[in-house]
């Protein structure tokens, strides 16, 4: 059986390496190691013209939308809180022209921390644009424990509480349309979304399962691109 091929959205930022200091298309490792542990082949998807999306999404077969930058308020309705980061405009266009592409066409979707905020307004939903005590330490990623529901496409990889990596400062606030709770943090914020019912497979984790040896959300990605 052939490795599915599993398109990563990436950074669009500056970047040093050797010699060189200029913009980049960056991904951190940790996704490509991921998603070749559970089976598949990564390939980078930087920004590009939103009208591109269904021509890529056509070509893939499965999208990560991986973490990254505060999604613009403008984009669910409200106004800046001084607290959010800058926006990405370009990254918040084609990974929602990637999402719609990707939904409208039954393609399995994993988003990650960013990814899953974009996939809950993307679907009509809205965040909360600051929250503490979930992001510790500039550039290192904090540990807590998640809590899958049962009966639930995520609480049916990951049955149990499971600590996790986490780095973020925003979360879903108004669950977008057709889309439930599927874990919760400690603290009551919600830790993944999904689709209520069968379906293609969508799911959505705040969590960094790439920073960690625990490979079962995305070899769930995985096998769904391969029945896909």
């Amino acid at each position: 059986m052939s490795r599915p091929l599993i398109g990563v959205t990436t950074y669009l930022d500056p970047a040093r390496w050797g010699v060189w200091e200029m913009p980049a298309a960056l991904l951190p490792a940790g996704y490509p190691r991921l998603v070749q542990a559970a089976g598949g082949i990564a390939a980078m998807l930087p920004p590009d013209a939103p009208d591109a999306a269904t021509a890529v999404v056509a070509r893939i077969d499965a999208l990560v939308v991986a973490g990254g930058p505060d999604v613009d308020p403008a984009r669910y309705g409200a106004p800046r809180d001084p607290r959010t980061g800058p926006p990405a405009p370009e990254r918040d266009a084609w990974e929602l022209a990637l999402l719609d592409a990707a939904l409208a066409a039954g393609t399995p979707v994993l988003g990650v921390c960013r990814g899953m905020q974009l996939l809950n307004v993307a679907l009509g939903g809205t965040l909360v644009q600051h929250l503490d005590g979930h992001v510790r330490e500039p550039g290192r990623f904090a540990c807590h424990t998640v809590k899958p529901v049962p009966d639930t496409r995520c609480g049916t990889l990951v049955p149990e509480a499971v600590e996790v990596r986490t780095y973020h400062h925003q979360a879903v606030d108004r669950l977008g349309a057709g889309l439930v709770a599927s874990a919760y943090a400690e603290d009551g914020t919600v830790e993944a979304v999904e689709p209520y019912g069968a379906g293609a497979w969508v799911l959505g984790v705040q969590w960094h399962p790439e920073a960690d040896d625990d490979t079962r959300v995305m070899r769930g990605l995985v096998r769904a691109a391969t029945r896909a």
